[in-house]
């Protein structure tokens, strides 16, 4: 063998030994809710909090990488879209990853539009609050915890037995206007509760501030929300009344299509974490009342149904 041909062959082993090794060292970037307790939680000058934080600190340390978590901020209102933010972020290349996810069947769907603007985020510039990104398609991880809504009772109500809706008939009865919660309540048993119901504005009024000091017995809101609420108030006297409703999301990751290899590292990270049990584990340490994921992994119309059936 030349000497010529010699050096070119160890040229190539070389860079074969090195791919891996800088594959390593590139940091697991994974984007996350900066206000979305106890998930993630992000206050500026102090380190991230939350069960998503901890979670891609575990799957960052099983892929032997380091964890950059890219914060951004979603607005809720009528013009913003979670899921369009989720792949202007990706598709910009901010995360390789987007944390505490749901999954639904149109939020995984091929968007409709070929451009978006990013959400706010740590770091943004003028220009990147303007521009628009065009957009990829999006692909869901294994996921690794279901959300649902519960029924929350207020200190009057507190022995109340909630084992479903129907339970709450002659309550005196709080929901946000416009929410899932409001269709679930309003259509229940063609209008049962109707009566029962007063609506509130969301992010103007504060619904479990009034439950807490008597206005009203209960309400159904998302189980995340009222964890956060009970962490942020110790002395809380409200009482969660154990009532899970039967239909929610899963939550996990979603990457861009075309990076299948680090989705399947990914899943096997999950997986090995589910059977270590430190997912609940994760969730005790957060706050957080952590359920598994439950079939189908991806929801459907399952809530259509339930709302126009009127079902419990």
């Amino acid at each position: 063998m030349s000497s010529a041909l010699k050096a070119v062959c160890s040229a190539a082993l070389l860079l074969t030994t090195l791919l891996p090794v800088q594959a390593a060292d590139k940091p697991l970037r994974v984007c996350l809710d900066e206000n979305l307790p106890p998930l993630s939680a992000h206050h500026r000058g102090k380190p991230g909090a939350g069960f998503d934080v901890a979670l891609a600190q575990a799957v960052a340390d099983r892929l032997g990488r380091q964890l950059e978590i890219q914060w951004f901020e979603s607005k809720l209102d009528e013009d913003s879209s979670p899921s369009l933010e989720a792949n202007a972020l990706l598709s910009d290349g901010r995360c390789e990853l987007l944390g505490g996810y749901a999954f639904t069947q149109d939020a995984l769907v091929v968007p409709g539009a070929k451009t978006a603007k990013l959400p706010d985020f740590d770091g943004a510039t003028r220009e990147d609050r303007r521009r628009r990104v065009p957009l990829g398609v999006l692909t869901p991880s294994k996921p690794y915890m279901f959300s649902t809504l519960t029924v929350v009772l207020g200190p009057d109500a507190k022995q109340r037995h909630v084992a479903g809706i129907g339970d709450l008939a002659g309550l005196r009865i709080a929901i946000e206007s416009g929410t899932l919660a409001d269709a679930i309540l309003m259509t229940f048993d063609k209008g049962r509760l109707i009566d029962d119901i007063t609506h509130v504005v969301p992010r103007r009024d504060d619904l479990l501030g009034a439950l807490e000091q008597g206005k009203f017995d209960a309400t159904l809101l998302d189980l995340r929300r009222f964890d956060a609420y009970r962490a942020a108030h110790s002395d809380t006297k409200l009482i969660g009344s154990g009532y899970l409703y039967p239909i929610g999301a899963n939550r996990g990751y979603v990457a861009l299509a075309g990076n299948p290899d680090l989705l399947t590292s990914v899943d096997r990270a999950i997986s090995e974490l589910q059977d270590a049990g430190t997912l609940p584990e994760l969730g005790r340490a957060a706050g957080l009342t952590y359920l598994p994921p439950r079939e189908p992994m991806i929801l459907g119309d399952a809530f259509q149904k339930v709302l126009h059936s009127g079902a419990r």
